[in-house]
């Protein structure tokens, strides 16, 4: 896996995702920055959804068994929301992380660990 390609890929995503916020409904440009979004996005999940997809499942599997793994983009900017059995009644999430692309939980949205980087593969 080129771990730098995929990064570089993960940042084009947020930065689109970035424009495409400071922007309105009505703005002309709007819909063509939604569509190169989405075009990103498919792109990204053809690329490396399985990868990570994968390395996803391992970090459910040792945090949050009871959730399903979902696609990957949907992991970016707040994450989604985990029950993790050794925190039970608190605020946890993954979220899919830029440099180095990494898998962190984040608990009560105070305190953060990374459980995933794709250095380490």
């Amino acid at each position: 896996m080129d771990v730098k390609a995929l990064n570089k890929a993960l940042l084009e995503i947020i930065r689109k995702r970035e424009e495409l916020s400071k922007i309105n409904y009505n703005d002309p440009t709007y819909d063509n920055l939604e569509e190169e979004l989405h075009d990103l996005e498919d792109d990204f999940q053809d690329e490396y959804g399985e990868y990570l997809e994968e390395a996803l499942q391992q970090v459910h599997d040792e945090y949050c068994p009871d959730n399903d793994v979902l696609m990957p983009i949907g992991y970016l900017g707040q994450g989604i929301p985990v029950e993790v059995d050794k925190l039970p009644g608190k605020d946890t999430r993954l979220i899919l992380a830029p440099n180095p692309t990494r898998i962190i939980l984040s608990v009560n949205k105070d305190k953060q660990q990374v459980v995933w980087t794709s250095e380490k593969v």
